[in-house]
C-alpha cells in the first residue's frame, strides 16, 4: 500500500508485495475472450475484464480497470505527452533493457513520441485494489507499433503492470513496468549455427 506514511517503503519491497498479490489475484479474475470463436492458441485471444462475465469484480477493481482504460485512451490520442501526464510527481517507469526513469518531468523528457508514428495500446487482464482504496495495481498486455521514415511498420508486444496511488484525491501512476513477450517457440534458447 502506498500512502503518506509509507513513503519509507523501498521500491523492491513494494514490487514484491505487488507481485505476490498479483499471483493470488490472477486466480480469481478469469479473463473472458472477446470472440466466442475457439482458437487453437489461447494466448491469441484478447481477454477483457467485464462485470457482466466476471461478476466477482469488486468496485475497487472496476475503478482501476476504468482508470486504466482512460489512461490507454488518452495515450492513444496524445502520445508520449499524455503518457507522462498520468504519472505522479515521483512516478517511475521500468522498461525492457532500459534504466529506470524517475519523476514525471524525467518521464516527459523521454516520452516524446507522436501517436502518428508510434502507437502504444494495452488492455487490462487483472486488477487489485488495496483495502485502503487509495492504491492498487493493474496488469495486462500491451502492443507498441511504430512506423519508420520509410513507412515500415514494426510491433512489439509484452506484459505490463501499473501501480496506482491517490495523490491529493486524484489517481496517478506511481509505477509503470513493462517487459517484452517471450520469443515464440524455442527461439529463446537456440544457439545460432555457424
Amino acid at each position: 500500500m502506498i500512502s503518506a506514511r509509507s513513503h519509507r517503503l523501498s521500491l523492491p519491497l513494494l514490487l514484491a508485495a505487488v507481485l505476490t498479490a498479483a499471483s493470488s489475484v490472477g486466480q480469481t479474475l478469469s479473463p473472458s475472450p472477446q470472440s466466442s470463436a475457439p482458437s487453437a492458441d489461447p494466448l491469441a485471444q484478447k481477454p477483457t475484464l467485464n462485470p457482466l462475465t466476471t461478476p466477482t469484480l469488486s468496485p475497487g477493481q472496476l475503478e482501476l480497470v476504468k482508470l486504466e482504460g482512460e489512461f490507454s485512451d488518452a495515450v492513444a490520442k496524445g502520445g508520449g505527452a499524455a503518457f507522462a501526464e498520468w504519472f505522479a510527481d515521483d512516478g517511475i517507469t521500468l522498461q525492457n533493457g532500459k534504466s529506470a526513469v524517475r519523476g514525471r518531468e524525467a518521464i516527459a523528457a523521454v516520452a516524446t513520441w507522436d501517436p502518428k508514428s508510434y502507437q502504444l495500446s494495452w488492455y487490462v487482464e487483472g486488477a487489485q485494489m488495496e483495502p485502503s482504496n487509495d492504491s492498487g495495481f493493474t496488469w495486462g498486455h500491451y502492443d507498441a507499433t511504430s512506423t519508420d521514415k520509410d513507412g515500415h511498420i514494426a510491433t512489439v508486444s509484452g506484459r505490463y503492470i501499473t501501480v496506482w496511488k491517490k495523490v491529493g484525491g486524484k489517481w496517478k501512476v506511481a509505477l509503470d513496468a513493462s517487459a517484452n513477450e517471450a520469443p515464440i517457440g524455442g527461439d529463446c534458447c537456440v544457439v545460432p549455427k555457424p
